[in-house]
């Protein structure tokens, strides 16, 4: 993985794991998860992967293989989709924009390969062509109330969290310069489970469900052809329940160390030693809500029974309805 030239600004300190190759902060954790919610600096998301789709019927072969109602996406309008197995799991996550000629997406660090394979393996006679383009660009956010202008030669997506702008990574350094303080991937996380949004590999595993996550109507369009796993999403929306809930856990704030991922979650009543009713899948510390989580639980758990997470005790409120 490449590291990002941002790595030498003042301060920065390398993330870890998934996100090694970009700043998981830049000695100011609260003052950069500040900063971005006022609306001020940008995060280095250089280490994700970038895909593109050129050709006249790139929208069209899309609009086949994902969740998401792409043909006819107006040139600039953002939209996320997601590609599911044949069981209707979560395999990848896209968030895409077209430019007209060129539809641009980014991806979760070093998935971009087995997607590519994917969609190559599908294109049969279509007039697409895929590529690669994660050595040429990166993507650098923009939070939800940034004033900063941006070049119009830039594709950038644009949603209600903030513009996601793909950038040639021979400007990364001058786009810094221009548009800083940096924030690292810690604030950008912090804001991220806030907003309750869920990330692949965190809140999903190997049966994840889009119904477990929230994100029918977001990622997944209801009104359209078929998909590969569109049978599981329309069973379960029209007859079932998904069998786990993404809720959003307020953390007990005497804790000093946040709980890790996969950290058993129980009910408070049952105690350390009680039955495991899900797992914490992103713990961060938010600078006004203190610590917080995301965590994936068994959709009978009652909304209103406190919880333990490990050791710490935690209050739950409700993002997907049991």
């Amino acid at each position: 993985m490449t590291s990002s030239p941002l790595l030498h600004l003042p301060g920065a300190v390398q993330a870890e794991g998934r996100d090694e190759g970009v700043a998981a902060h830049y000695g100011e954790l609260y003052g950069e998860q500040r900063a971005l919610a006022d609306g001020r600096g940008f995060v280095d998301l250089s280490h994700r992967g970038v895909v593109t789709v050129t050709g006249p019927e790139r929208l069209s072969w899309l609009h086949l293989l994902i969740t998401q109602h792409v043909t006819g996406l107006p040139a600039g309008q953002a939209t996320e989709a997601l590609i599911l197995s044949a069981n209707g799991h979560i395999e990848h996550a896209l968030y895409l924009v077209d430019d007209g000629e060129t539809t641009w997406v980014h991806v979760e660090p070093g998935t971009q390969g087995e997607l590519i394979a994917y969609l190559e393996s599908m294109k049969f006679f279509y007039r697409v062509e895929v590529a690669d383009r994660t050595e040429e660009f990166a993507v650098v956010h923009l939070p939800a109330g940034s004033i900063a202008e941006v070049e119009d030669k830039h594709v950038v997506r644009e949603t209600a969290h903030g513009r996601d702008v793909f950038l040639p990574r021979d400007v990364l350094e001058a786009f810094a310069a221009a548009h800083g303080p940096a924030a690292g991937l810690l604030a950008y996380e912090a804001l991220r489970v806030e907003g309750h949004r869920p990330r692949l590999g965190l809140e999903t595993d190997h049966r994840t469900i889009p119904h477990e996550l929230g994100l029918i109507g977001v990622a997944v369009h209801l009104q359209k052809g078929c998909y590969r796993g569109q049978e599981t999403v329309a069973r379960v929306h029209n007859l079932g329940k998904p069998p786990r809930r993404l809720v959003f856990l307020h953390l007990d704030g005497s804790e000093v160390v946040l709980p890790a991922h996969g950290a058993p979650v129980r009910l408070a009543a049952d105690g350390e030693e009680g039955r495991q009713l899900g797992f914490v899948t992103t713990a961060v510390r938010h600078h006004e809500l203190g610590p917080i989580a995301l965590a994936l639980v068994k959709r009978n758990v009652p909304v209103d029974a406190p919880l333990l997470v490990g050791g710490t005790a935690a209050a739950q409120e409700v993002i997907v309805a049991p």
